[in-house]
């Protein structure tokens, strides 16, 4: 965030006056409120608000402490974020058993200085660990038998590492409410496809069965909506004459990592703002690109194009 404004969320079970409590203690204290959210999904009520703390009247210490105490009598968790406290941001990846994204990540990684660390690797399975070990990272299997994940145990590792942003590298599971609603719009997903088209499983198939002529991938925000969340950037590619869904995974996986990195790089640098469910470029003259390359531009006919309708007037065209 480059606008010096507070985030504070407030996480928990659905009850009266929770609005009313945190507002009313930011009121007291010379907190201006200059955005509210709130939502319940699933029984569990979440409300993210960003506050402005130039003027209040206390210290941050004393606020943490009030906002934690008020969680305590209100049965909810309450988080709070100063603009400074996103400097030291960390990473976690989530995965299931598809390396490639988790591969493209500890190589970038490794290769480049960023701002950011990656540090915990986190899946539903254990196949991924031996990866992660390569590159001295630490891995944790929450998963069951079935891949099925304990997302308590999820939100207990995320909280130790003081995770700010979450990864999700083909993470074949969906979040709870319970996960998105405590990191909105700091979970990343790639999907396997141009989304709104196909989204859920089995993407490459669907764009087989459908008859595509181009298919892609998308990086987007998660929310609660299954693969309806603010789209980051997506690549587009080719599907070659009678390509089944083998052969199109193949092609797209590369760029699934591709552009997977490159959200990740727009969410890191504080490129994109999300207003009302889409994303935009803070500085649209700038270098970054959500979409396809300039070359693509270059390719595209610019004629014709409709001219504009003559003027009438009194039933017959104007001369003018």
């Amino acid at each position: 965030m480059t606008d010096g404004l507070t985030e504070i969320t407030v996480i928990g079970d659905d009850d009266t006056g929770l609005i009313a409590g945190v507002t009313n203690l930011l009121f007291e204290r010379g907190i201006n409120i200059e955005d509210l959210d709130q939502a319940v999904r699933e029984g569990v009520f979440r409300m993210k608000t960003r506050v402005d703390t130039s003027e209040m009247v206390c210290t941050r210490d004393k606020l943490r402490e009030d906002l934690e105490e008020l969680g305590e009598d209100l049965g909810v968790e309450v988080r709070i974020r100063f603009p400074d406290d996103r400097e030291a941001r960390q990473i976690a990846v989530l995965v299931s058993k598809e390396s490639h994204p988790l591969r493209a990540i500890l190589e970038d990684w490794d290769a480049d200085d960023h701002d950011a660390e990656v540090s915990v690797v986190i899946g539903n399975h254990s196949d991924l660990e031996p990866l992660a070990e390569e590159h001295d990272l630490p891995f944790h299997d929450i998963g069951d038998d079935k891949g099925t994940p304990d997302e308590g145990e999820l939100l207990k590792l995320l909280n130790e590492y003081e995770i700010d942003l979450v990864v999700l590298a083909r993470y074949m599971r969906i979040l709870s409410p319970d996960v998105v609603f405590r990191y909105e719009n700091r979970i990343i997903n790639i999907h396997p496809s141009l989304l709104p088209s196909f989204p859920g499983a089995e993407a490459y198939l669907q764009a087989v069965e459908e008859g595509v002529r181009i298919a892609g991938v998308t990086a987007h925000y998660v929310t609660t909506d299954l693969d309806q969340g603010p789209i980051i950037t997506q690549n587009a590619f080719n599907v070659p004459p009678g390509a089944d869904a083998d052969e199109l995974r193949s092609i797209g996986q590369p760029v699934e990592a591709e552009t997977l990195l490159r959200a990740m790089d727009l969410h890191l640098n504080d490129e994109i703002a999300v207003h009302r469910g889409r994303t935009r470029l803070r500085d649209p003259d700038g270098d970054a690109r959500l979409g396809a390359p300039e070359e693509l531009n270059a390719a595209l006919p610019d004629e014709p194009v409709d001219e504009p309708p003559e003027p009438v007037v009194d039933g017959t065209p104007s001369e003018d």
